[in-house]
């Protein structure tokens, strides 16, 4: 990808899954990564997106390590699967703390911190279309598209803005709440007959910072392997 090499990049949930094929894809293309993320491990900030205490201390931090963002990938997520009538109001509240609040608060300082850049944030098809089950999630990942189109307006032109909505993708947090034949069901119904791999989505982030995505903000891109068609 042109004008990626150099770049700092943060990465928010990039330890595992989805994040951690991420802060590889920018490492590949020649960029400065760290991430953040509540679990330990090389090249990252320990902080749990949901305190905002924490957030301002993990930006603190990337200023030591990069001087600076140039592109933020807001990732973090958690996902509870439970009926809506079992829902607790402190998993409805964590859910909604993480995968919007986490978002909303790291853009907040990324975006302080840029004169110019690009923000992305992981959103889900979950954002488009209901989906038993989820509704915590569900309702978190649509803020996340709203929030992504909303501050594309307020941030432009000097930063674009951009959600990513991938639909299954065969992560440890997917295969820990699918059993092997809920995945295999899952695999039928889609047309191109799997779950994305996360380099698959790792790869659409690495486009929309470069500069041969630089007319694309306040996009919600649809990743799904033709599902919702």
């Amino acid at each position: 990808m042109r004008g990626l090499e150099g770049k700092r990049v943060v990465v928010t949930g990039g330890t595992s899954g989805i994040g951690e094929a991420t802060c590889r894809r920018f490492r590949e293309e020649g960029a400065r990564v760290v991430s953040i993320a509540v679990d330990d491990g090389p090249d990252n900030v320990v902080c749990d997106v949901a305190d905002p205490e924490q957030v301002e201390r993990a930006f603190v931090r990337v200023d030591e390590l990069l001087g600076g963002v140039d592109v933020l990938v807001a990732n973090a997520g958690i996902s509870l699967r439970r009926p809506f009538l079992d829902i607790g109001e402190a998993d409805w509240q964590r859910v909604l703390d993480v995968n919007l609040g986490g978002v909303y608060r790291c853009a907040q300082q990324a975006a302080r911190r840029m004169d110019e850049g690009v923000i992305l944030m992981t959103a889900s098809t979950n954002g488009l279309a209901g989906h038993e089950n989820y509704a915590g999630y569900n309702a978190s990942k649509a803020g996340v598209i709203l929030l992504a189109r909303t501050l594309a307006r307020e941030l432009a032109p000097r930063i674009r803005v951009n959600a990513v909505c991938p639909g299954y993708v065969l992560t440890p947090m997917q295969e820990a709440e699918y059993t092997r034949e809920m995945l295999a069901a899952v695999d039928a119904s889609i047309p191109l007959g799997r779950h994305a791999r996360p380099a698959e989505i790792a790869a659409l982030f690495a486009f929309l910072a470069s500069d041969d995505a630089s007319y694309i903000t306040g996009a919600a891109i649809v990743v799904d392997g033709g599902e919702t068609a």
